[in-house]
């Protein structure tokens, strides 16, 4: 029986088409790696501050409508606190599947077409998950002016 001699999986043979191109990005990394660390603890917080409100204080879960969000995001402080949560928790996720897409990914291309789409992803819903939570509206005017039926706000 002969002993064989296994390479190193990263012993430097990679074909050409999968070398990584492109210098080093600075402090972009360590940046990326504090902020994962600063925004899983802020998230931490106001993740078991949501939860805690929503399904312990009052009615618990059975207390959970419309009329619940409506009533909350009426104050501008939990109008703040939703958006925190959003903000943090999609820039939180996206920088966590930046690192998966680079760390497999190996092609430039296709790395590249990943990051694309993950980052208009969070994009779009950053942006429609804000205007939600500013423009909520539990009082729906229809063309008239009139408020539109539903039991929430008082008739015009």
């Amino acid at each position: 029986m002969t002993a064989t001699q296994i390479q190193s999986p990263r012993s430097g043979k990679i074909s050409p088409q999968y070398r990584r191109s492109g210098a080093s990005r600075g402090n972009f990394e360590m940046a990326a790696w504090l902020f994962m660390r600063l925004s899983g603890v802020v998230l931490v917080v106001l993740i078991f501050g949501h939860l805690f409100v929503n399904l312990l204080v009052g009615e618990g879960i059975h207390a959970i409508d419309f009329g619940f969000v409506a009533g909350k995001w009426a104050d501008p402080f939990w109008q703040f606190w939703d958006l925190a949560m959003l903000w943090l928790a999609m820039l939180h996720g996206t920088n966590g599947v930046r690192t998966i897409i680079n760390d497999y990914a190996e092609k430039d291309s296709s790395r590249f077409w990943l990051k694309a789409v993950l980052y208009a992803a969070t994009a779009v819903i950053i942006i429609l998950g804000t205007l939600v939570i500013f423009t909520f509206n539990p009082c729906p005017l229809d063309v008239n002016g009139i408020p539109l039926p539903g039991g929430f706000c008082p008739a015009a």
